[in-house]
């Protein structure tokens, strides 16, 4: 009903992935088109940044390209090229990602959807370097906003940013977006998961079409239990899936988007 983040409409999975319960650490979800071999990036998501000298450790253990891009911060690139920003410092005992950022065109605009529309404190802003940096709660990751100089592209791997709130709550986020004109992509709707609960959500998007879900928090928080044997069914699922063997075998190339 309320489709996935992006304009793939075929057979898709997801890995949830972070460094805790999604109750009190902010989660990645990682999603896989079947089929689809390579994306075409944009400019719209400019990185994760986290502080964990462990995760300096382990880059330099095993090879991997790390650039420090200022003193004591090191810039690493994923499989895919999304990039993730490094401190080196010992790992929070809260979660130890920082920062989302996300590139926006217009600043201004970008700060009072997400802060007069959206209920988010200013943390920081810097007019000379175009950035801002948002959020909830003091202990939450904060999203920072940072100006692209242009328009922002979207490329063919976007996603979106999910937060929970409580339910009656949603209603009210729809009223008010109706209200300012804003873009619903996905009207209020109810996704029932069998077996489990059904929740609730609205999916929005800000001025630069950035994707927002607003997921109610009761449901919410049944599903996103952590599942004790999740490395092993995440191990299973890749080792079994061999997408590389069929294509090969089919004489098939994997789709680039």
């Amino acid at each position: 009903k309320s489709g996935c983040s992006s304009p793939y409409d075929g057979k898709w999975s997801k890995t949830m992935v972070g460094y805790g319960p999604e109750d009190n650490h902010f989660v990645a979800e990682l999603t896989y088109n079947y089929g689809i071999g390579e994306y075409r990036l944009g400019n719209d998501f400019l990185g994760i940044t986290l502080v964990s000298s462990q995760a300096v450790s382990n880059a330099e253990k095993m090879g991997w390209p790390l650039r420090e891009v200022t003193t004591g911060i090191f810039e690493a690139e994923a499989p895919g090229g999304y990039k993730f920003y490094l401190e080196d410092k010992e790992r929070l005992k809260q979660d130890p990602v920082l920062k989302v950022t996300l590139g926006v065109s217009d600043l201004q605009k970008s700060v009072n959807y997400w802060s007069d529309l959206l209920g988010m404190k200013i943390y920081e802003k810097d007019e000379e370097k175009q950035r801002a940096l948002l959020g909830y709660a003091d202990n939450q990751c904060k999203l920072e906003l940072k100006t692209v100089g242009g328009a922002v592209d979207h490329g063919t791997a976007f996603g979106r940013i999910a937060f929970s709130c409580a339910k009656e709550e949603l209603p009210n986020i729809e009223a008010l977006m109706k209200k300012e004109n804003q873009k619903i992509l996905t009207p209020l709707v109810s996704l029932d998961t069998p077996g489990k609960a059904t929740v609730q959500v609205i999916i929005l998007a800000d001025p630069d079409g950035h994707e927002i879900c607003f997921v109610g928090d009761e449901a919410f928080r049944d599903l996103s239990k952590v599942d004790p044997n999740g490395d092993k069914l995440l191990d299973d699922a890749m080792a079994a899936d061999n997408s590389d063997k069929w294509f090969a075998a089919q004489k098939m190339q994997k789709a680039s988007a």
